[in-house]
């Protein structure tokens, strides 16, 4: 029971300080998970996505089902997909992990094709000249040159995932998500706004520290960037 006290009150006040203290444990415990459930869900995104990526760049028959299917999983409405799973595996964890990782496949592949597709085709030739074989030119040249459209990906896929993560609240999990839906059923705001708040917050600390991080292994873009 999250929300204690008065509620629905014409006076209430959008956050009640004394609530938001009172619950601290519930808040932190919720916004774990949180970055738990999104942690989990890029990460399994991506390993599925980096091995179906590669096919899709090397194989244009592959490339068409690929993206024709995970377009399918991203455009089907969240609550539909969530209770179309729900009657295999219930209402747990892997109920949202199914559901979140499924939305995160599009961006990631999609994003991992682009950057290979872009690597300059001399570059390639002169790998090839200097003795490079197929897959050491992968490790060393074209993955490293995709890298700043494989984490445009993630931080596409991450910010998406957090937004996403609220709507599992319906099935149990939700991590902040579980705030802002105590928050609508008990037409008390403070929970409502401490959950979409940070919900925010969390989105924006994830872009910008995917975008240092970004920075940091890309040296050569940034010099780029700013010549």
């Amino acid at each position: 029971m999250l929300a204690t006290g008065v509620v629905g009150a014409a006076e209430d006040p959008w956050i009640r300080w004394s609530w938001v203290s009172g619950h601290v444990d519930v808040i932190s415990a919720a916004l774990v998970q949180h970055i738990e459930l999104t942690l989990i869900a890029v990460v399994v995104g991506l390993l599925i996505a980096v091995p179906l990526g590669l096919l899709a760049w090397r194989s244009r028959v592959f490339r068409g089902p690929i993206f024709s299917l995970t377009g399918i999983l991203y455009t089907i409405p969240s609550l539909a997909l969530f209770s179309a799973l729900v009657p295999f595996t219930g209402f747990t964890f892997l109920t949202s992990e199914i559901g979140l990782v499924s939305y995160t496949l599009l961006i990631l592949i999609r994003n991992i094709v682009v950057g290979l597709t872009s690597v300059p085709e001399e570059v390639r030739e002169a790998a090839r000249g200097m003795g490079y074989r197929p897959l050491a030119e992968l490790v060393r040249i074209d993955l490293p040159l995709a890298i700043p459209a494989i984490v445009g990906g993630m931080r596409i896929a991450t910010v998406t995932t957090i937004g996403l993560v609220t709507v599992t609240a319906l099935i149990g999990e939700g991590g902040l998500g579980s705030l802002i839906y105590d928050g609508l059923l008990r037409d008390f705001k403070t929970p409502l706004v401490v959950g979409t708040v940070l919900s925010v917050a969390l989105a924006f600390a994830a872009d910008l520290s995917l975008a240092g991080v970004q920075r940091v292994i890309t040296p050569w873009s940034r010099g780029r960037a700013t010549a």
